[in-house]
């Protein structure tokens, strides 16, 4: 069965960017261009990892980290970010954050950081 991830991000660049490196390594990957619609798809697939974007329109990253912990949805996640600096802090304020990406990202590192928290 194929993994599935959930990539946020507000700028259609990094979407179709990450779309088509997750799916040539054979993941099932869905994409989402605001926190809200992030919970949408949260609520109606069971995925096993997300990539969100820190900085989003209406509801921002850190707001959708909060109300998945809130109902108890513990998909681990990535975060993201133009200011990674700036959000260290979240990795510990979440448990399901596993790691803290700085953009713009080396794509072999994100390959190797998703093999390994999808092992």
């Amino acid at each position: 069965m194929k993994k599935e991830i959930l990539v946020v991000d507000d700028q259609p660049g990094i979407r179709l960017l990450l779309h088509e490196i997750f799916t040539s390594e054979g993941y099932k990957v869905t994409t989402a261009k605001t926190g809200k619609e992030a919970l949408d798809k949260i609520h109606n697939n069971p995925f096993d990892l997300i990539m969100l974007d820190y900085k989003l329109p209406i509801i921002d990253g850190s707001q959708v980290l909060h109300q998945m912990e809130q109902e108890e949805i513990a998909i681990p996640a990535i975060l993201m970010s133009g200011l990674a600096e700036d959000i260290i802090r979240e990795k510990d304020k979440f448990s399901i954050v596993k790691e803290i990406l700085a953009k713009p990202f080396n794509i072999l590192d994100v390959c190797t950081l998703v093999k390994k928290l999808l092992k």
